[in-house]
Order: structure tokens, then C-alpha cells, then sequence
């Protein structure tokens, strides 16, 4: 049985959980209702310096970086076996704050855990090599940590992408100071919550809840901070790049995508729709990688296009913890943009086959599951990122035409294609200009494989074995041998 949600929540600072320095609060809401749900510490300047200064401690004692890699592995499996062990109380919270149903937050803690296992399991296989340079010379490469990692997650997955982040930071010895989104912190709490059961040294891990004016932006231009990670808007990261830019320090950035799904004539429509259906629909659209555009050849159209409505009109609406399929947006601000992105296509001369409109009967930030068609090339919802439950579908006659679609977007996050032809897969996701690209499966994939965009979707990858390269720098070390002879500068 799990507990009810406790109102009150605080920050985690230096091993301690803490109030604001000035005492003021954020009021989270429940999105299913729009109702107040519980408050949490709102750090300000004051507590970044604070969480700032403990990171920089911890890492100058080189707690992390001393430690066998084998021993830091032990600690994220540790972090992973506390996660799993709260992983009912993460899915109330993820349900109650984020719009989630319970199965879905469950996942999330779950994956969550699964970020720490396996990026625990790659501690110890971060490796340097030996570079050849003769009888009298030893060279050799060693990857080290940048110092102290600021990091700031999302709204819609906040614990999993602080999961992926914290997990690789944690395994290359850095240190980590996070912002949890205002809208929906609390399951960050829990990440923290499981640092501190798992004996994560003081310092190591700090998790702030805080507005992006003020904790944000005090966060990413500390002087103190070495390295940037965030995952959010194109015009958020942007302003982050600057002060990156400013400071000459590196920064992984996921800013979100327009992704498009090819049907080609010869796919199965059973099979495209369905995935079709999860990649556009799954938490409401508000998924970076969600399938928001769909290219489908003509010979095929009318056909995909009544399959999807079916799967969009099948589904239930309502607070996620009824398990009604489709939750809710955000906030209120959110609910309202999508539903302005949709009353633009419409007068653009898009045609809703179906949705559009919010869901007035509910008393949430809701909104009707929307597919659009004749949607052309450049209208703003073939452009433009709705985070919300909105597809767009495009027309092609030849194949050259479909890529021409999907890569006509300033974003290059995801793609995907549906198609039996082994070599006209190939074909096109050598094409596609994408960081992933899924083949008869949207969302094909998992904690394994990279992530990541091109173009303004942005640069650096999360997951994988490529994501653990974003959080090491490599240091050479070139020792001579013999005694005489003189150095010979390399630049």
C-alpha cells in the first residue's frame, strides 16, 4: 500500500535536505485538476551558491576520483536498489504532478534504476590507451572528469533524464549540482532521497528545485561550474550556449525536435499505425522524440489516415491515476498553446480529421487527441514543436520527395520509416537527417543506445555507451625514457 503524497518538499544540499535560504516555497500543481498538490523549497541565488560550493568541495577532495572505479560502480548500484525500492511512491508522484498514470510513473523509477545499473557496469571500463612513440618514450591517455556538472532537466521525464545524466557523472567522477523542473519536481526528490540511502559522499549529488530566472540562470553562469547538461527548449538553450560560451566550457544539449514517420506503400498499416499511435500519443505528446509528423506515401494515405483516427477516437481521457489513456498537459499555459497551434492549422487550411479542440468536460489542462492532413510544408505545425497529443500528415509520391519532408524542419532529433524493403530502409535512414532513426517501431530502442539531435535539436548524446564521452575529457601524458635529447613541442 503506498503512503498519500506529503505536502511538504525540500532541497538537497551538501548531503542535507534544506529550505530555502530566504524560506520561499513553490506551489506544485496537480495537472488533472489544475488544483494545488504540495509545496517545495524554491531555491534561489544563495542555495545554488551553496550547492555550487559543495560540489566544488567534494570534488577537490577527490572523493569520487579516488575511489576504484569497481567501488564507484557499487554506489550506482546501490542509488539503483533505493530507486527500485520507492519505485510505488515515484509512480504516485509521477502521476500526481506530471499527469502520468501509476504504470507509466512506475516506469519511470524503474528506468531510472536501469540508468544506474548500467552505467554502474561501465565504471570500471572507461579506459585510456598507449600511444607508440618509441623505445624511449611511454605515452598514454587518461580520460578525467570535468569538476562539477550543472544539469537541468525537463518537465515531462524529469526523473529519468536526471537519472541518465547523474548516473554517467557520478561513473566519471564528477560532481553534480541538478535543477528539477518547477511544474513537476517531486520525483527528482526521490533521486535524491535514493543518493542519500545509498551513502553517496556529501557534496557529490545536490538537487534543486528552483524558476529558471533565478536558480537557472545563476546555475549555468556560476564561475564555478565546469560543465553544462540540459534538455528543454530551443530559445532556453540557446540563452544556456551563451553563458557556456562566455566561460569556454562544454555543454550537451537536447533541445527537441519535429520528428517525422515515413510510411512507405509497401509497410504494414496495422503495424504503423499502432506505433504511430504510441509515438504521438504517449504522455499526452509532450515527448521530445514524439512521432509529431507523419509522411505517408499516396497510394497508402487514405487508409493509414482512417486507421489513426480509429486509434485516436479509442481513446480514454482523464487523470492518469484512473488509467485513462491519454492524461493531461502540463499547466494551463501549456493546454492553451497546443490548442492555439491547432486553431493555426486550421485556418492555414490544414484539416482536422479529428481533435482540436481542449476537453471542456474535464476539469484539467486537457486536450483531444488531434490529427491533422493536408497539412503543407511550411505551415507552423509541420515546423514547429506542439509538445502536445497534435500530428501532422504529409503526402509523397517518390521516395527522394518523403526525405526531402521529414528533413525539411530546422530539427533533426528522431525519424522513423515503415517499410518490408530491407535495402530501402537502409536507403533512407542513411538519409534521414536525425540522431536516431526507428524502423517499423517508433521509439525502437532503449538505455542502451544513443540519443541525441542534429541541427537546432542539438548536440552531445545521452545513453549509451557515447553518452559516458560527453562527461570525460582526455588528458595525454607523455613520459621520456632515456635520459639527453630535447623535447620536441607538439602546438
Amino acid at each position: 500500500m503506498v503512503s498519500p503524497l506529503k505536502h511538504d518538499w525540500r532541497n538537497f544540499i551538501d548531503g542535507a535536505w534544506c529550505d530555502a535560504a530566504d524560506g520561499s516555497r513553490i506551489v506544485v500543481e496537480n495537472p488533472a485538476t489544475g488544483e494545488p498538490l504540495a509545496e517545495i523549497a524554491r531555491a534561489g541565488v544563495d542555495d545554488v551558491d551553496r550547492a555550487v560550493a559543495a560540489a566544488r568541495a567534494c570534488f577537490a577532495r577527490r572523493t569520487l576520483q579516488d575511489m576504484r572505479p569497481a567501488a564507484r560502480g557499487r554506489l550506482l548500484f546501490e542509488i539503483a536498489r533505493a530507486l527500485e525500492a520507492h519505485a510505488e511512491e515515484i509512480a504516485l508522484a509521477e502521476c500526481l504532478d506530471n499527469g502520468k498514470t501509476l504504470a507509466a510513473g512506475r516506469g519511470e523509477a524503474l528506468a531510472a534504476a536501469r540508468y544506474f545499473t548500467y552505467y554502474g557496469g561501465a565504471a570500471d571500463k572507461i579506459e585510456g590507451r598507449l600511444i607508440p612513440l618509441g623505445a624511449d618514450y611511454v605515452d598514454y591517455t587518461l580520460p578525467q572528469p570535468f569538476g562539477v556538472s550543472a544539469q537541468i532537466v525537463p518537465w515531462n521525464f524529469p526523473l529519468q533524464i536526471a537519472a541518465r545524466s547523474i548516473a554517467c557523472a557520478l561513473a566519471t567522477g564528477n560532481c553534480v549540482v541538478l535543477k528539477s523542473p518547477e511544474l513537476s519536481p517531486l520525483s527528482c526528490t526521490y533521486l535524491a532521497t535514493a543518493c542519500e540511502e545509498a551513502g553517496v559522499p556529501a557534496g557529490a549529488v545536490n538537487i534543486l528545485c528552483g524558476l529558471g530566472q533565478d536558480c537557472g540562470a545563476s546555475l549555468v553562469a556560476h564561475d564555478d561550474i565546469d560543465h553544462i547538461v540540459f534538455t528543454g527548449s530551443l530559445r532556453t538553450g540557446q540563452s544556456i550556449l551563451a553563458q557556456a560560451a562566455r566561460r569556454v566550457i562544454p555543454a550537451v544539449m537536447e533541445l527537441g525536435g519535429k520528428s517525422a514517420g515515413i510510411v512507405f506503400p509497401d509497410a504494414d498499416l496495422d503495424q504503423a499505425a499502432s506505433s504511430t499511435a504510441i509515438g504521438i500519443f504517449t504522455h499526452a505528446g509532450q515527448v521530445c522524440s514524439a512521432a509529431s509528423r507523419l509522411v505517408v506515401h499516396r497510394s497508402v494515405h487514405d487508409e493509414m489516415v482512417e486507421r489513426l483516427v480509429a486509434k485516436a477516437q479509442a481513446l480514454t481521457i482523464g487523470p492518469g491515476i484512473t488509467g485513462a489513456d491519454l492524461g493531461p498537459l502540463i499547466s494551463l499555459a501549456q493546454r492553451d498553446k497546443v490548442e492555439a497551434f491547432c486553431l493555426a492549422a486550421a485556418q492555414a487550411g490544414a484539416e482536422a480529421v479529428t481533435g482540436g479542440r481542449r476537453v471542456d468536460r474535464l476539469k484539467g489542462h486537457f486536450m483531444q487527441p488531434t490529427i491533422f492532413d493536408r497539412v503543407g510544408p511550411d505551415m507552423t505545425i509541420a515546423r514547429e514543436e506542439v509538445f502536445g497529443p497534435v500530428l501532422a500528415v504529409q503526402v509523397f509520391d517518390e521516395p527522394e520527395e518523403a526525405i526531402a519532408l521529414a528533413n525539411g524542419t530546422p530539427y533533426g532529433l528522431c525519424a522513423g520509416l515503415y517499410t518490408g524493403d530491407l535495402r530501402l530502409a537502409h536507403w533512407a535512414a542513411e538519409r534521414l537527417v536525425a540522431g536516431q532513426v526507428f524502423v517499423n517501431e517508433w521509439f525502437a530502442g532503449g538505455i542502451e543506445t544513443p540519443f541525441g539531435g542534429t541541427k537546432r535539436s542539438g548536440f552531445g548524446r545521452e545513453k549509451g555507451q557515447e553518452a559516458l564521452l560527453n562527461y570525460v575529457q582526455t588528458k595525454n601524458v607523455g613520459i621520456r625514457l632515456a635520459s639527453g635529447g630535447a623535447g620536441r613541442p607538439g602546438g
